[in-house]
Formats: C-alpha cells, structure tokens, sequence
C-alpha cells in the first residue's frame, strides 16, 4: 500500500482527493497547508508520494516543490485546475513527476502516482549518472593538471609523468585522482 502525503492548497478544501485515495486504498497522511516546512514534513512522514492538490499553483506551491525536490526527493504529483502550458513546464521544472489537471477519479489514481514513481525513478538515475559524470571529468581535470606539473618538475614528457603517477599510484595503492591530488596539494604548498 502507498503512503501518500496530501497537501491541500485549495481554495475549498472539500476533501475530494483524500476520499479518491482512500476509496483507491491508499494510505492518506494530511498536510495542513503548504505553510508548513515541506522537506521537513517528508522526512517525518516518509510518504511514496508527495500529493499536491492546488487551484493554481503560484510561487509559494513552486518554491516548496523545489525546496522538497533539492532537500528531499520525493516523486510529487499536482492536481490542479490550471491549463496554462507555461505553468505546467515551471511545475515540472520545479520538480513535479506529474502535473494532472481536473479530473480525479478513484479509478486513475493508481495509474497516475504509477507513472509519477517511473518518471521520478528515472529522473533520479539521470541525475546520478549527471553527477558521476561531472565528477569524472573533474577527476581527469585535476590528472591532467597534475601530469603538468610533474612534466615540469621531472622535465619529463606527458607519458613519462603519467607512468610515474600510475607507478605511485599502484605501490601506495591508491587511486590515480589521490596520487594527482598529492602532486597538487604539494606544488602549492612549495609554490
């Protein structure tokens, strides 16, 4: 069974998402308001899902999808009324899995947060695979940087500083990006 965090931002706050979801069986844990410290919220909760059902979703609604997007992921859906395109791209840009407007039936919820775990799923797998790339190339960065000053300090070639790296790495056991680090950090150090 889901949890599912509910927060209610509407202007009549008639109840009508929390009885679609408990009538599709889902556990409904509810927010007061999205006055509340979002991130916060999640981490004691612990929701699957972050479900936002709000008239038009303006500055405030965007912010706390971001702040819960950067702080603590979530896949979150918003139930809105809304049909401006622009305002469903700075949702979902803001972090949301799912942007669904008008329409809650009882029957499409369960299709809807299944969509909106894939999408987050996904999103959080290209992100890791951003960052290790980003990482990687920072790694080869920094090699490089120190290859130059071990070219300069040894008055040797590229391949030559190279070897000596990989030959300190291997007998330290240790990764080339240390060995690299340590040429850095003492190139600084004796300026």
């Amino acid at each position: 069974m889901l949890r599912i965090l509910l927060i209610d931002d509407t202007q009549m706050k008639l109840g009508r998402l929390k009885a679609a979801l408990s009538e599709a069986g889902f556990e409904v844990i509810e927010a007061p308001t999205l006055t509340i410290d979002l991130p916060a919220c999640v981490e004691t909760v612990h929701p699957d899902v972050v479900l936002i059902d709000s008239d038009s979703p303006g500055r405030d609604v965007m912010e706390h999808v971001v702040l819960l997007s950067r702080d603590r992921p979530h896949p979150i859906v918003l139930f809105t009324d809304e049909h401006d395109p622009g305002v469903m791209r700075q949702a979902i840009q803001a972090g949301v899995s799912a942007y669904i407007v008008e329409g809650i039936h009882a029957a499409r919820l369960q299709p809807i947060l299944d969509v909106a775990m894939v999408r987050f799923e996904s999103d959080q797998a290209l992100k890791a695979q951003l960052l290790a790339r980003d990482q990687q190339l920072a790694e080869r960065k920094r090699i490089e940087q120190a290859k130059g000053l071990l070219m300069k300090m040894k008055d040797c070639n590229e391949e030559q500083a190279y070897t000596l790296m990989r030959r300190q790495a291997m007998s330290r056991q240790q990764k080339l990006i240390q060995v690299a680090e340590q040429i850095i950090a003492m190139h600084e150090m004796l300026g």
